[in-house]
């Protein structure tokens, strides 16, 4: 399994509602709105890297109102 955080840049006034829509896709497993350069944080989950590529480009940015996404795969060092 791998494990994601995808930091979310949103149009002005849209970080709620991208929270919501992504909070709602299949191998999400929290997403909140916060402050500072990124709008809203995902952490996600995939059984492979190919499947989370897959997750990020056809599921998460697709949703409207995302401007930019970057996917920060966790590691265990």
């Amino acid at each position: 399994m791998v494990h994601a955080y995808i930091l979310i840049q949103t149009e002005v006034g849209k970080a709620a509602s991208v929270a919501n829509a992504v909070r709602n896709t299949t191998g999400v497993t929290e997403a909140e709105d916060v402050t500072g350069p990124y709008d809203v944080i995902v952490r996600a989950e995939a059984d492979s890297v190919d499947d989370l590529g897959k997750l990020v480009v056809a599921r998460i940015q697709a949703v409207e109102g995302i401007t930019r996404t970057l996917t920060c795969p966790v590691v265990h060092l």
